[in-house]
């Protein structure tokens, strides 16, 4: 990951194709040992797909499709009912919580 963000951060300088060379630069600049292997594997699968903005506009479209379950799919199905069972059930979480700081013998603010 700190490789892909050394590349971006390139691109975002102005540098429309970063070398290998470069992003070891702004990773060494960190104090991180940079690895000649991930940096290359890294360039060659970035290469030949067209410009960073197309990919990841590729990569948007992908996750768009991706369902997104739980509270938030819940919510937007039942509307405000769902939004307070999900108040509810934090606030059960919340005493949850309290009460196995108490059976620990201390709390937060003890």
């Amino acid at each position: 990951m700190k490789y892909l963000a050394a590349y971006l951060l390139l691109t975002q300088g102005g540098n429309e194709s970063p070398s290998a060379a470069d992003i070891k630069t702004v990773i060494e600049a960190v104090g991180v040992e940079a690895d000649e292997a991930r940096i290359s594997a890294l360039l060659s699968s970035l290469e030949g797909k067209g410009s960073l903005d197309e990919i990841i506009a590729a990569g948007a479209q992908k996750f768009a499709s991706v369902p997104a379950g739980g509270v938030a799919s819940a919510a937007g199905a039942s509307g405000a009912a769902a939004g307070g069972a999900a108040e509810a059930a934090e606030e059960k979480e919340e005493e949850a919580k309290e009460e196995s700081d108490d059976d620990m013998g201390f709390g937060l603010f003890d």
